[in-house]
């Protein structure tokens, strides 16, 4: 492994704790073997899923104090949920922190949580690596997900999208909009409508 890709681990390690560490690696290792699959540049793929957590184990006063130090905007469904501030403040923080320089891996890290629409392959790559590492527990239709990410990668990303909206509904979890809207556009994008 280069040794940018070892330099970050190391510092990783002191920064998150032992489940979000091993989890990282997960990302990290599932992402790569998807971007093989897909043919997406590798090393940009560990390096978003080694990086896609940095934040997360900061607590929740402290993700909104650096938003408003570093001028990210806080909505209100992340000043009640802060822990999904951690995208976006990762994404900031690999840059500063972790000097990449690299706008694809940046956007990668930033959108893993919610999606977007008109998400790159990389960004597929990493919200569904977050989703389907080996260490993650399993989730309703785990298996079938699994299994599509190597597939199919745009139904898996769909049904990923579904899944997630289906469970945060259930337990009445305030869903960030564009977690909605991502969901949305490749809705439209499955049915064939112009997006």
């Amino acid at each position: 492994m280069n040794y940018k890709i070892t330099k970050i681990r190391r510092k990783l390690m002191t920064e998150l704790d032992k489940d979000r560490y091993e989890h990282t690696l997960g990302v990290m290792y599932t992402a790569a073997a998807l971007a093989m699959r897909y043919e997406e540049d590798i090393e940009k793929a560990l390096i978003a899923g080694l990086l896609h957590d940095c934040a997360k184990c900061l607590s929740g006063d402290t993700k909104i104090k650096l938003c408003k130090k570093f001028h990210l905007s806080v909505s209100e469904v992340e000043k009640s949920n802060p822990s999904l501030l951690h995208a976006k403040l990762g994404a900031f923080l690999a840059a500063k922190k972790y000097h990449v320089k690299d706008k694809e891996i940046i956007d990668a890290i930033a959108s893993h949580t919610t999606g977007c629409p008109h998400m790159t392959l990389l960004d597929k790559i990493i919200y569904i690596a977050d989703y389907i590492e080996p260490g993650r527990k399993e989730l309703p239709n785990m298996a079938e997900v699994r299994k599509l990410a190597f597939t199919d990668i745009e139904a898996c990303l769909y049904r990923i999208l579904e899944d997630s909206l289906e469970y945060l509904n259930s337990r009445n979890v305030p869903v960030d909009p564009m977690t909605e809207k991502t969901y949305l556009y490749y809705k439209r994008k499955r049915e064939g409508e112009e997006v």
